[in-house]
């Protein structure tokens, strides 16, 4: 059986059901992308037996543990190996339209998958040509806004918050980054927010509110299915990004503020997907991007509260800022006066 997706602008042919994904009715003539999940297929054997090239290892966040992450690299750039500690592996070509996976030694198709659509699938986007930020991003009255930051600096729970605001989540971890018509639109992901179990915490009266990803992880997901909260599954042009800055005691946070276009440019250079990964030439290209992107969208830094309680402030916060971006003029109840803009 097939099974087909639409994730990312990319049209995914599947020979496995993908957890997180919305399956497309029928079938499509030229996918942009093959998945094999099962035995491993001819081509990624004859890859694997090729000269390996180079190799690239760090530290993965932590998912199943704080395992190391190699991508190997074959025949010159030809095809590439990702490889997790935990033993899940994933063969890639040069082009990025084939990929086989395979999941680590007492681990199932559904640990798997969360390798899948998440870092994978930027792995995969990358590959592409696509400047991806790490970051979050909500569809507001049509444009797109986007929570960018360190890993643990609140990006999906902040989308989170604004989710059950009612705006549509267009992507979480991974924004893709697509130029059209002198502007940069986002690409939707999948239909969840994954949310460490403390996280929930914060949003519901109780962690077991939310199912668990996959049982043994210690994430849950908030499913974007229209229950609690909503996908935004087309396209939206960026308006505005907010940097997301360390968590603060100050009795002023939440609270935010402008960034110069420079100092943006300075941040975002440290906070694309798996930018240890590019070369210098990619480097340099992806800065001249991102130079572009921030002269088409406002900045602004947001300073969020070490008060977990303080969540739902934050979110009208950047809701209340983002509707002023937008030429809103939104209700005084929402406590717009606590920005310092």
């Amino acid at each position: 059986m097939r099974y087909f997706y639409r994730t990312y602008g990319l049209t995914v042919e599947s020979d496995r059901c993908i957890q997180a994904l919305t399956p497309i009715p029928g079938d499509v003539p030229s996918p942009d992308l093959t998945f094999v999940l099962g035995c491993m297929p001819a081509w990624a054997a004859e890859a694997l037996a090729l000269r390996r090239t180079s190799s690239k290892a760090r530290p993965t966040e932590p998912l199943l543990g704080n395992a190391t992450f190699t991508v190997y690299e074959y025949d010159g750039g030809r095809f590439f190996h990702l490889v997790y500690g935990d033993g899940t592996q994933f063969v890639v070509d040069r082009k990025a339209t084939r990929l086989w996976g395979e999941s680590g030694p007492n681990l199932s198709h559904d640990d798997l998958c969360v390798y899948l659509v998440g870092p994978v699938m930027g792995f995969i986007l990358r590959q592409r040509g696509l400047t991806c930020l790490h970051g979050s991003a909500l569809a507001i009255h049509g444009r797109a806004f986007a929570l960018v930051g360190e890993a643990g600096a609140g990006k999906s729970t902040t989308a989170a918050a604004l989710a059950l605001r009612g705006w549509p989540v267009l992507c979480e971890d991974v924004c893709a980054l697509d130029p059209a018509e002198e502007q940069y639109h986002v690409r939707p992901g999948y239909p969840r927010i994954c949310l460490w179990s403390d996280s929930v915490s914060f949003l519901f009266a109780s962690p077991e509110t939310l199912p668990y990803i996959v049982q043994g992880w210690d994430k849950r997901f908030l499913g974007l299915d229209g229950a609690r909260a909503q996908f935004a599954d087309d396209n939206a042009p960026l308006a505005a990004i907010f940097l997301l800055a360390g968590r603060t005691e100050d009795d002023s946070a939440p609270r935010l503020e402008r960034v110069p276009q420079r100092e943006t440019v300075l941040q975002l250079v440290q906070n694309t997907y798996m930018n240890w990964l590019l070369s210098t030439n990619q480097r340099a290209a992806e800065f001249d991007v991102l130079t572009s992107l921030v002269s088409r969208a406002e900045s602004f830094r947001v300073f969020p509260s070490a008060d977990p309680a303080r969540i739902a402030v934050l979110a009208e916060l950047i809701e209340s800022q983002a509707l002023r971006v937008l030429g809103e003029h939104p209700d005084p109840a929402l406590g717009v006066a606590r920005g310092n803009v």
